[in-house]
């Protein structure tokens, strides 16, 4: 009787510090939500997993699928390739790339100071990949939607990006060590999610990971 009246006593004593943290406004609480991202994003050397794009138009019911691959090496080195249904991406290393496409067959170099497209795209994948908080926030207004696992909502702040995209969600990894899912919703009804699976951190990558493939 005695312990369960301590333990009564207990959690009364910590029911109204449960409340504070709580009652904690969310403009507090994510500077430290933030750095737990990028601690973790610092002992992350190289990163590769495969994902799958979910694409949801507003005219039609069906849902259109593709599969790809994803490699980022510290500090600027990418490669972004869609497997499926046609094989097309880019390899970037530091401001120069090239991108590919074996429908057309092409294959061209460009430069992410020079390419408007292509310097934004780079910029947001090599952002998420080493958790750059500064380009993010300069970018757009940052909400806390969850906190474990950590999910945050995105508004556009350039009104150009605005008139196409609504907002984004992102969601993290358990052990914020990656981006799990990216819900990215577009100002005219279509949503696009992309899903990370197979990640692998800090692992060996292909000696090609950033080099053109051959176009059959």
């Amino acid at each position: 009787m005695g312990r369960c009246i301590k333990f009564l006593g207990l959690l009364l004593f910590c029911l109204p510090l449960l409340s504070q943290a709580a009652d904690v406004p969310e403009e507090n609480r994510l500077p430290a939500v933030f750095a737990r991202l990028q601690a973790a994003a610092a002992e992350i050397q190289s990163l590769s997993s495969d994902f799958v794009q979910e694409k949801q138009l507003a005219i039609f019911s069906a849902t259109l699928l593709s599969n790809g691959r994803f490699y980022y090496r510290q500090p600027d080195q990418l490669r972004w390739e869609l497997l499926t249904p046609v094989a097309s991406g880019f390899v970037l290393r530091g401001q120069q790339g090239e991108r590919w496409n074996s429908l057309s067959g092409e294959i061209g170099a460009f430069r992410i100071d020079r390419d408007p497209l292509m310097g934004v795209v780079a910029k947001q994948l090599l952002a998420w990949a080493r958790v750059d908080i500064d380009w993010l926030r300069s970018r757009y207004r940052i909400e806390l939607l969850a906190e474990q696992p950590i999910r945050l909502q995105l508004f556009p702040l350039d009104q150009g990006e605005a008139g196409f995209i609504e907002q984004l969600q992102i969601l993290f990894s358990a052990d914020n060590s990656h981006v799990a899912l990216v819900e990215m919703h577009e100002a005219g009804g279509d949503k696009t999610l992309l899903h990370f699976e197979q990640v692998q951190i800090n692992q060996p990558l292909p000696e090609k990971a950033f080099q053109v493939p051959e176009l059959q």
